[in-house]
């Protein structure tokens, strides 16, 4: 099936107690036994079923397994929120004592859980700029257990050669996990490019209304097992009812993905030949370094811009508190188009030093583009830009 069909009826079917079309929300905590022994085979692993649902539950499996498909991988996990995908991912495959080498440019949640909390657990965090192929090949060492790569990345769009970087982890023996966040399986999958995990904030794009938090992690289904067996015993579970909800936005993910890059687009040519921007980052434009990668790996360019404002921080501060229908926000991916600034918001987490290695200048401005009117998002930057 093409993924538009997927992302509308893959793993999904009529209820076989009710024939209801929507999957039921199974808002349940605990689940009964049959009798004593069916409880201990369950426990054994001995029988499939469900026993507590910070362990498994249905509504939550189906989202599991339709994520997976989408992503062409073999088996999936859902948590909490993003980073606890991210956390979960690392300590499957990470011990104390070893490493990961990560890009230099990543949300700056992760960021930070990588700079200050792996550490305390005696993992260090190498990062390095993995778009060049040389600084990675210094990096990778005898400890390295993970590559770890956002593409678009976070806030810059800055562009990675997927199936470059997975040649690199092959070769290391060890997987690369990409943060595919920003360009959904409906703009590229990674796994066909050669990596073996990915992880989302199913919290964006997935379930595209602002109103729920989630993560997934997909990959081979022996990793995700070995996965899971932790992740069942820390507590990052998901519940039943934000499950259902992202569900309910997949079901819209390929129109509103067509629309946001659309709109996307029409913007981002609209800021590159304004006088008051001096450089925007959008993989759609031929000035942007990574464009001809991105033409290569995506299916579209994602609705995710940078631009850095003359001027510097103050006048990014006058843009955003001059917009009009543009809503001052973090998070991406909704039907609304939100605008932040990275450096003092989502980034906060990075030194001012580490925001410019990073590629983060003082006015950059990071723009997650919804689905209003192209015209009046188009007027109401205009507009802002005027009061500069």
């Amino acid at each position: 099936m093409h993924i538009e069909t997927d992302i509308v009826h893959g793993g999904q079917h009529p209820d076989k107690w009710t024939g209801a079309l929507s999957p039921p929300i199974y808002q349940t905590s605990t689940f009964v036994f049959r009798d004593a022994d069916h409880g201990a085979r369950l426990f054994k692993g001995e029988e499939k079923g469900h026993i507590y649902t910070r362990i498994s539950n249905p509504t939550i499996e189906l989202l599991a397994s339709k994520i997976a498909l989408l992503e062409a991988g073999e088996a999936g996990l859902v948590f909490a929120s993003g980073l606890a995908a991210i956390f979960n991912v690392v300590i499957a495959v990470v011990r104390s004592g070893e490493n990961i080498v990560s890009d230099d440019t990543i949300y700056g949640g992760t960021y930070t859980l990588f700079k200050n909390i792996l550490p305390r657990l005696g993992i260090e965090v190498i990062f390095v700029d993995v778009s060049n192929p040389g600084k990675v090949q210094s990096a990778l060492n005898d400890r390295t257990r993970l590559l770890f790569i956002e593409t678009p990345a976070n806030p810059t769009l800055k562009i990675i050669d997927i199936g470059a970087c997975a040649e690199q982890a092959q070769k290391k023996g060890i997987p690369l996990c990409v943060d595919n966040t920003f360009a959904t399986p409906y703009l590229q999958r990674p796994i066909d490019l050669g990596a073996e995990i990915i992880v989302h904030s199913a919290t964006k794009y997935f379930g595209g209304h602002g109103d729920i938090i989630g993560g997934v992690a997909v990959g081979r289904e022996e990793f995700i097992h070995a996965m899971w067996k932790g992740a069942k015993d820390v507590g990052a579970s998901i519940s039943p009812f934000n499950a259902w909800l992202i569900l309910r936005g997949l079901k819209t993910l390929a129109v509103r993905m067509e629309r946001h890059c659309a709109t996307a687009q029409k913007i981002a040519e609209f800021l590159e030949k304004h006088d008051k921007v001096e450089t925007v980052y959008y993989p759609g434009l031929k000035s942007h370094p990574g464009h001809e990668i991105a033409r290569r790996q995506m299916r579209g360019f994602g609705g995710m811009i940078g631009f850095d404002v003359k001027g510097g921080k103050e006048t990014g501060k006058t843009l955003m508190n001059s917009v009009g229908l543009c809503t001052l926000a973090v998070s991406l991916g909704d039907v609304d188009t939100l605008i932040e600034h990275p450096g003092s918001m989502t980034h906060s987490g990075y030194t001012d030093q580490e925001l410019l290695d990073s590629g983060i200048k003082p006015g950059f401005v990071r723009l997650s583009v919804g689905l209003e009117h192209v015209d009046d998002l188009i007027d109401d930057l205009k507009q802002a830009l005027g009061k500069i």
